[in-house]
């Protein structure tokens, strides 16, 4: 598996509704296949670059993707998990969405707001909502077996979202529940998120 890049960034371009980086590293380019919201974070070509990537292997097909931060890259795996959901699918969604509207977006079930990407119907839509909070369920249930219990109104609508939110970007729940601790609900769901993301990226 290939965990992440890091060299010089050649390209970036458009190319069939998905967008392509190449990334030279120790003079082997790469092509990567990416989201807007990844190449929109990229600085120009020349400059060094990052990208956390996964290697998607079906029968005679070999493709590369890459995101700029890891909560992207845990929203792709999590939607090419869902059934019917396939990588253009999910670089449909996250080119229209961050990975926080994302997860938002599962915790509180709106299925609609995925349907504006090009090729998400419905059906796909409220699939990918109904399977993904399932999952991200039964993840809290083993987390919070294990995990001591954390001091956090979890009745507060806007911390219980955020909490479920960032569990949809990969952490634990003790770790999203920590994170969301002490920050005041009435700062609003999307706000929380990006503080506890923050909190987070700052105990790395």
């Amino acid at each position: 598996m290939i965990y992440s890049l890091r060299g010089e960034l050649i390209l970036t371009e458009l190319l069939d509704a998905h967008y392509l980086a190449v990334v030279e590293c120790s003079g082997v380019g790469y092509a990567v296949k990416t989201t807007y919201s990844s190449v929109a974070a990229l600085p120009k070509p020349g400059n060094e670059v990052r990208l956390y990537t996964y290697l998607y292997v079906r029968e005679d097909i070999v493709e590369l993707f890459g995101f700029a931060d890891q909560e992207e890259l845990n929203c792709f795996k999590m939607l090419i998990s869902v059934s019917g959901v396939g990588p253009k699918a999910a670089l449909s969604i996250l080119s229209d969405v961050s990975a926080q509207k994302f997860a938002l977006c599962v915790a509180t079930g709106d299925s609609k707001t995925l349907t504006k990407s090009k090729g998400i119907g419905a059906k796909i839509a409220q699939r990918i909502v109904l399977e993904l909070k399932d999952k991200m369920s039964k993840e809290q249930l083993v987390s919070g077996a294990s995990q001591a219990p954390v001091d956090v109104n979890l009745d507060a609508g806007s911390a219980a979202e955020a909490i479920s939110a960032l569990t949809v970007l990969g952490y634990s729940q003790s770790e999203a529940a920590q994170a969301v601790a002490g920050i005041d609900p009435a700062a609003g769901v999307e706000e929380m998120i990006k503080q506890g993301l923050k909190k987070l990226a700052g105990r790395m």
